[in-house]
């Protein structure tokens, strides 16, 4: 016949080996967790960024097309800034180049 002190020594090893699997198992389940977390979250950023290159890229090739389009020695109207001229400008000669147009 088993004694008491056995039996319970017995019991605690159960628990504690009962309670060590389970920890163990909970341990592994937030290690995956948290693994497919990363994953998620890296995989987002990734999108991100390819939609952020493939928006650049998009407005590269309509730059071009637009490039291409446009003839040959046709003026572009652009934005100046406004710039000091003069001795302030650090140049000795601004030349600025116009189209000249006929109105007969």
């Amino acid at each position: 016949m088993i004694g008491k002190f056995e039996s319970n020594k017995d019991l605690v090893q159960e628990l504690t080996s009962s309670g060590a699997r389970h920890v163990g198992n909970i341990a592994t389940l937030i290690t995956g967790v948290v693994a497919e977390v990363a994953r998620e979250i890296g995989e987002f950023v990734t999108d991100a960024i390819e939609m952020n290159e493939a928006a650049a890229a998009a407005r590269r090739d309509a730059e071009q097309q637009l490039d291409d389009e446009r003839p040959a020695g046709a003026f572009v109207e652009a934005e100046v800034e406004d710039v000091p001229l003069g001795e302030d400008a650090g140049v000795d000669t601004v030349f600025v180049e116009a189209e000249v147009t006929d109105k007969n």
